[in-house]
């Protein structure tokens, strides 16, 4: 895979996954876990057995999706390995078809795992390693009888791996129940693995909060930026108000199926749109890593979600801001973050955003009616643009493919007249249905 050192959690964590044993490990996100979980559960499976038997349990679809990509990356260097991902928002019916054919390892949330379960669909009475991933936020959703339920229906034998960003309470209270006298494994983040976040406070009152968003893109003049809401129907008002600004702006929360959630993320991680409007829930496995720029439009209660939030910028040794909006009933919250980074609040000293102000990207992103099922490959749609329209390969970005759809990344000038192009080409033979997305 061309990885030549082991992250601290991976020197430290793999020797006890790999012997079977049980592991808690508290981890800052990207420190690189998931592989020190998938390497393990997939050393202990036996790939003639098409029975489930390894489970990953994950607080959110985003997640679940990428934990299975980083298990299939290293399966892919054994035969016939099958990795299965089992999350609400999708449809039924196909899953219980995957089902069906097997599955060594399946990785998903617990309300729709539980759903499976008291079908008949899964069995998990088999299965020899149990893992449960940011263990930490799965409680915070309300996840534990579901948890509890899921854990009663696996072997006493099983080997269970539980991580988690921190340490509570309620995290002890579980690792008594579930686990067998753990290895415990912390890591502290290294000073030079720590994000570079200048972070900055704006007084903002609920009605005017709105405008000062407008004011604070129109300072920092940033290419992507995360907003953060603590409601769904907040995000839907700023992502609204925000377009209305032309603002190239879209919004992402719980109620979100998954089609329009995959339509969301590919359009922010292929630049081809500028803000994205989030809530704590729907953020959790975003994996773009070059946000300049995180605004807290309402502040959150929990200073590790805060702490989480502003991660999201300044990653891999890049300079990253973070503004928090702060009104009059909020300084707890404000002394909070200061003592937890130990800085000096300092207030941004702003203008008024412009009347001519606007933020769009130069991308466009093109939806194909058509995927892996469909044996269509990232290949042949760079093919059709390349060799069958003529396109340089500089104009071609990024190229998502899953299972019924495919999306790549266009320059916006010429994204329409791509789309007129390909209604007359075939691609594989037949002929493709694709628009631009807006």
């Amino acid at each position: 895979m061309g990885i030549q050192d082991f992250t601290p959690i991976q020197q430290q964590a793999l020797p006890d996954v790999i012997d079977g044993k049980d592991v808690m490990a508290q981890a800052q996100t990207g420190s690189g876990k998931t592989l020190a979980f998938a390497i393990g559960l997939i050393l202990r499976l036996n790939p003639r057995y098409f029975g489930c038997q390894s489970l990953v349990l994950c607080p959110t679809r985003e997640l679940a999706d990428q934990v299975a990509k980083e298990i299939r990356k290293v399966a892919r260097y054994l035969e016939n390995i099958k990795v299965l991902t089992l999350c609400g928002g999708m449809p039924f019916g196909l899953q219980i078809a995957s089902l069906e054919h097997g599955a060594h390892v399946v990785v998903g949330t617990p309300g729709r795992i539980m759903e499976h379960l008291r079908k008949g669909n899964l069995d998990i009475s088999g299965i020899s390693t149990l893992v449960l991933d940011e263990a930490d936020r799965m409680l915070d959703m309300g996840f534990i009888d579901s948890i509890r339920d899921i854990v009663a229906l696996t072997p006493k034998s099983r080997q269970t791996l539980l991580f988690s960003a921190t340490y509570s309470d309620n995290i002890a209270s579980i690792r008594d129940e579930f686990l067998r006298q753990p290895r415990f494994i912390k890591i502290e983040a290294e000073e030079s693995s720590k994000p570079n976040i200048d972070q900055y406070f704006v007084r903002a009152n609920n009605s005017d909060k709105p405008n000062r968003l407008l004011d604070t893109l129109a300072h920092f003049e940033p290419s992507q930026v995360i907003v953060f809401c603590n409601t769904k129907a907040e995000c839907d008002d700023v992502a609204a108000w925000l377009t209305d600004h032309d603002i190239s702006s879209l919004a992402i929360h719980g109620d979100f199926e998954q089609k329009q959630r995959d339509q969301v993320l590919v359009r922010f991680s292929n630049r081809s749109c500028s803000v994205l409007v989030a809530t704590d829930v729907a953020a959790r496995g975003i994996d773009v890593k070059e946000i300049d720029l995180v605004i807290n439009y309402d502040t959150t209660r929990d200073i590790d979600v805060h702490t989480h939030r502003i991660g999201r910028t300044g990653r891999a040794g890049a300079q990253g801001i973070a503004v928090s909006f702060i009104t009059e009933r909020e300084d707890y919250k404000l002394a909070d973050i200061a003592a937890r980074f130990d800085i000096e609040p300092e207030f941004l000293q702003m203008g008024i955003c412009p009347g001519n102000f606007s933020l769009q990207p130069d991308v466009a992103t093109i939806a194909f009616d058509a995927g892996k099922k469909n044996k269509l490959r990232a290949g042949d749609i760079l093919g059709a643009l390349t060799a069958g329209l003529g396109l340089e390969k500089s104009a071609v970005g990024k190229i998502d493919i899953f299972d019924f759809q495919a999306y790549v990344a266009i320059e916006k000038q010429q994204a329409r007249q791509v789309v007129k192009a390909l209604a007359t080409k075939k691609i594989k033979g037949r002929t493709i249905k694709s628009r631009v997305l807006r």
